[in-house]
């Protein structure tokens, strides 16, 4: 297993959008990566997404995270407001549209998106438990929830 570090040219590369080097320095956007690796683990080698992929997933992570603080910074915040009430100051937001916050938060930018496809197709396999094809998966083998030696 090997630790994946950030590369600034590489990210640059990918993401255009923040070449510019005024507003996002190599240590802004490496401050992002240490972020982002609290979401995508740097470490190569474990779970279903690595190599290039998991380099690619990290990436996708810090231009969302980056893209979230540029949000935030603007003052414009990512949700719906669905009634509001300016005596008493009452604000309704609608609940997010999607299955959980997780996928929401995701899809507050274009970045999170694309890390979220990502991270679907590469884990649609899952993982199992037990140590052959009959085994695998939680279930019932002759009787008893767990397979016996």
């Amino acid at each position: 297993m090997t630790t994946i570090v950030f590369n600034y040219s590489t990210f640059i590369a990918l993401f255009p959008a923040y070449s510019n080097a005024a507003k996002y320095s190599q240590n802004t956007l490496q401050a992002f990566w240490n972020s982002a690796i609290n979401y995508v683990s740097d470490i190569d080698g474990c779970g279903n997404v690595q190599g290039d992929t998991r380099d690619y997933a990290i990436n996708l992570m810090t231009a969302h995270l980056t893209y979230i603080s540029d949000l935030i910074a603007s003052g414009t915040i990512p949700y719906l407001v669905q009634n509001s009430t300016i005596d008493k100051i009452t604000v309704g937001l609608t609940p997010p549209p999607l299955k959980n916050q997780w996928q929401w938060w995701l899809s507050t930018s274009p970045y999170g998106q694309q890390l979220l496809a990502l991270l679907q197709v590469n884990s649609a396999g899952g993982f199992y438990i037990g140590g052959s094809a009959p085994r695998a998966a939680f279930g019932y083998q002759g009787g008893s929830l767990w397979p016996s030696n």
